[in-house]
């Protein structure tokens, strides 16, 4: 057996709820979260000409298939073990203030906190969480993962030959990129593991899998973090002292690559079917903001959200996660950087990808973040 151990540490609060959806320290979201970033250094590993089905049955060989009566269930052959199953030190009534940020669609201040972290976090005479608990800002744990390096199966040895040096890439990649929980996209649970793992492979050293970022839209899963002729679709904040501080610096950058005018500004199209609503309206077809993730409030699109069906009103409520992602890192002299990185790829067919327009989009989205306004820097990696 080869045994990897880590210190997890957490460089914002995570919201991994349990059966209570109550913040806690649990094996299940870690796994998940390092087969996410397996299949990055899988992509990496074929030069991203991937043939889906046999990487789910690499995957499932390696990790484990809960198969709920089709085919055969298999168990891990990576075991994954935390020293404590706790609750999460940030408890309900301690959910600490944060200030405010301006959004040109509400009129009024709205918290840099729950913008970011709507879901877990609600509205309550100010910011709160919605569960009991949620794990701390530096709270830590020892995560263990023992893999087997060999195999008297041949076949399962080959796997495992091939996979052991890539299951150390993913956990490189984890702690560049990774965050856990509810909405971590936004930088809610960002994490580390302590000593950094080494990340070999076919990038080098310490490199991420990049690809040209229009390619990436040649597949419709997070495969590559994107790339532009300027370098690593990446870039990093200025050094913050507290973390509330920059969590409120990210919000500031989402709302404006989100509200961009007239970029991203709706408008009301009644040849595509657009109907007014009491508060927005119901687009016939997706707008160009549709494309950065959706749902919109107040600006749905009819064919992502219901279909019929002989005559019948079939829902369907899509749901487009963003493919711009927040992680918190710390610097060396003790500061936190927010780093701000694109993984894209094409939206599901169910969506009918309008690719021409979704290049648009992401190509303004490019040249916001690299306005000198931003104050954000392109880091390689």
């Amino acid at each position: 057996m080869k045994t990897l151990d880590f210190t997890l540490r957490f460089h914002t609060p995570a919201f991994l709820g349990n059966a209570e959806q109550s913040g806690q320290w649990r094996t299940p979201p870690i796994k998940a979260l390092l087969r996410q970033w397996w299949r990055v250094a899988y992509a990496a590993d074929h030069k991203f000409d991937v043939d889906v089905a046999a990487m789910r049955r690499e995957e499932g060989r390696l990790f484990g298939v809960a198969s709920d009566g089709e085919g055969d269930s298999r168990k891990s052959l990576v075991r994954i073990r935390l020293d404590k199953w706790a609750e999460g030190q940030l408890k309900k009534n301690q959910w600490p203030g944060f200030a405010t940020v301006s959004h040109p669609e509400v009129p009024m201040p709205v918290a840099s906190d729950l913008y970011l972290g709507y879901g877990p976090l609600v509205f309550r005479n100010g910011t709160a969480l919605k569960s009991n608990a949620a794990i701390q800002f530096g709270e830590s744990a020892t995560l263990s993962l023992a893999v087997p390096t060999t195999h008297k199966d041949a076949e399962l040895r080959r796997l495992l030959e091939d996979n052991v040096p890539r299951i150390e890439r993913a956990l490189w990649l984890m702690d560049r990129y990774g965050t856990l929980g509810g909405r971590s996209r936004n930088g809610w649970g960002s994490c580390a593991l302590l000593p950094s793992p080494a990340g070999r492979g076919a990038g080098g050293e310490g490199k991420a899998p990049l690809r040209p970022w229009r390619d990436c839209l040649n597949l419709d899963w997070p495969h590559a973090i994107g790339q532009d002729e300027k370098g690593p679709l990446i870039w990093q904040t200025a050094p913050h002292d507290d973390w509330k501080a920059l969590m409120k610096t990210l919000a500031i950058v989402k709302i404006g690559l989100r509200t961009q005018k007239p970029q991203f500004e709706f408008t009301l199209d009644a040849a595509s079917g657009d109907k007014p609503t009491k508060n927005g309206i119901n687009h016939g077809r997706a707008q160009a903001r549709h494309w950065l993730s959706y749902p919109v409030t107040n600006h749905s699109v009819q064919p992502w959200d219901a279909e019929f069906v002989n005559g019948k009103k079939k829902p369907l409520n899509l749901r487009l996660p963003n493919t711009l992602r927040f992680k918190v890192r710390f610097t060396p002299d003790g500061k936190l950087v927010g780093v701000i990185f694109h993984v894209p790829h094409l939206p599901p067919a169910a969506f009918n990808p309008n690719r021409s327009a979704i290049e648009r989009v992401w190509k303004q989205v490019h040249a916001f973040l690299d306005a000198p306004a931003q104050a954000l820097t392109r880091i390689p990696e």
